[in-house]
């Protein structure tokens, strides 16, 4: 999902202390009510829904999308009108989370899978079920899996899947051609921890220093890199590294959990993950890929866009964004195969939710309904500005690409060759992203070898056991 976790899903998880601790004295969000509160579940009676729906979003390349739903909502029910307020990833959480705890939070919110499990013990997330089962909508809709990633522990639905995304290698033509590279030998390379295989051979020689020595050149200064073969996209990644590390741990065979969703155990502490982790160093040793401490900050997008990065890993919700840059002609490749002689990519969703506290819960759950639904996943997909979760959406979205010259099956050949994994949901998230980012942070920058990541396993795993 910027969504940049997505979208950036190094998954920046603001911290929920202080949020619990407001809760504990305000019960105004939290109450069960008769309408389907925290805990409870009732239907939602839609019959006569009318006023005005809130509604909360962070992607502003999406906004004008979601503003032509939120019309063909009004027309469609003339009774109902929805405001839409857009905020950026970071500004979004800490806002929304400001808001549950003084009872101020929008009737409907964008929900992501490294939150929702805090939310639903909290209770400002509501049960949809049987508000869904009355007024007849269909959950076995969407691609494949999306549905079942917003059912909880206790077997109750708390979202309806908008979107996917999924993570492919944005490349720039002008300095591959410079390279003497054929765009077409960057769908076949081939990754693994050891060597890093001809993926980081290709890395090494699209990496230029400032005398126009390439990577793989004798005489090569790291130390005075202009142009860089892979670029670092939004940090360490964390405890997901949906952007930066996990398309390759992924074709390791590797699994962050021992079950998706609702794993009870990390496996940070297997050899899969941390000699995927050892060779990501190995990259910033050599050159080929910045520092961590030298792009703290900065948008890995801008840095590609100034032509300083030859290839960047992101997500298909930054697919307008990559091919807006002037003066750039931006490609785009699959990621590499690994050792299981597959690719790999995180399969991410996002969902919308209501909140318990909501004083229009009708009009909330009418919404809700229509947002999942094709007349708005369609009109969506027209858009060309995202994947949406419905299968007529995702066509659209791809056809819509097309139109503007961007071949986005890179993205979609995961669906197709059944490559993708599951964003891993589990109890937890904020304290185990603390525990996680620093460890790879210490990886990353030098101050800290991959088994480490051991003993930062133990620590999260410890969580489980209370």
């Amino acid at each position: 999902m910027s969504r940049s976790i997505r979208r950036k899903a190094g998954v920046a998880i603001t911290s929920i202390a202080l949020l619990t601790m407001a809760l504990a004295g305000c019960s105004g969000g939290t109450t069960p009510d008769a309408s389907g509160g925290a805990g409870g579940g009732n239907a939602i009676d839609t019959s006569n829904a009318s006023g005005e729906v809130s509604y909360w979003l962070w992607e502003s390349n999406q906004q004008p999308a979601y503003q032509q739903c939120a019309d063909a909502f009004h027309a469609a029910n003339p009774d109902l009108s929805v405001k839409i307020t857009q905020y950026s990833w970071d500004d979004y959480w800490t806002t929304l989370n400001t808001a549950f705890a003084s009872a101020t939070a929008p009737d409907v919110f964008t929900n992501h899978l490294a939150k929702y499990p805090e939310y639903i013990t909290q209770g400002v997330v509501e049960p949809l079920d049987d508000t869904l089962s009355k007024d007849g909508v269909k959950v076995d809709i969407f691609q494949p899996g999306l549905a079942d990633l917003w059912v909880g522990q206790d077997g109750k639905r708390y979202g309806l899947p908008k979107d996917f995304d999924t993570v492919a290698i944005f490349y720039n033509k002008t300095l591959i051609k410079e390279a003497g590279v054929a765009e077409s030998d960057l769908g076949t390379l081939a990754w693994n921890p050891t060597d890093g295989g001809t993926y980081e051979k290709m890395i090494a020689h699209l990496t230029v220093d400032a005398n126009g020595k390439r990577g793989d050149e004798a005489g090569f200064d790291k130390t005075k890199v202009k142009v860089y073969g892979l670029g670092l996209e939004g940090g360490s990644g964390g405890a997901y590294g949906q952007t930066q590390w996990s398309m390759y741990s992924g074709t390791t065979g590797w699994t962050a959990t021992d079950k998706t969703p609702w794993g009870t155990h990390y496996n940070f502490d297997k050899p899969e993950i941390q000699s995927t982790i050892a060779w990501w160093r190995t990259l910033i040793e050599k050159g080929y890929m910045p520092s961590l401490e030298s792009v703290t900050g900065q948008s890995a997008g801008d840095i590609f866009g100034a032509g300083k990065y030859a290839m960047l890993t992101n997500g298909s919700w930054s697919i307008n964004q990559m091919f807006s840059y002037k003066g750039v002609e931006v490609g785009l490749a699959p990621t590499p195969t690994g050792p299981t002689g597959k690719r790999s990519s995180m399969y991410n969703g996002l969902a919308d939710s209501i909140w318990t506290g909501s004083k229009n819960k009708p009009g909330a759950a009418k919404w809700v309904e229509f947002l999942a639904s094709p007349a708005c996943q369609d009109i969506v997909g027209k858009a060309g500005a995202v994947f949406p979760a419905i299968p007529s959406g995702t066509t659209l979205a791809e056809a819509a690409f097309q139109a503007k010259g961007v071949d986005v099956s890179a993205f979609t050949v995961h669906l197709k060759d059944n490559s993708t994994f599951l964003f891993p949901i589990t109890d937890h998230a904020s304290e185990i992203t603390n525990i996680i980012t620093p460890a790879m942070d210490a990886i990353l920058t030098g101050k800290a070898t991959a088994d480490s990541l051991t003993a930062a396993n133990t620590q999260v795993n410890a969580l489980f056991e209370g």
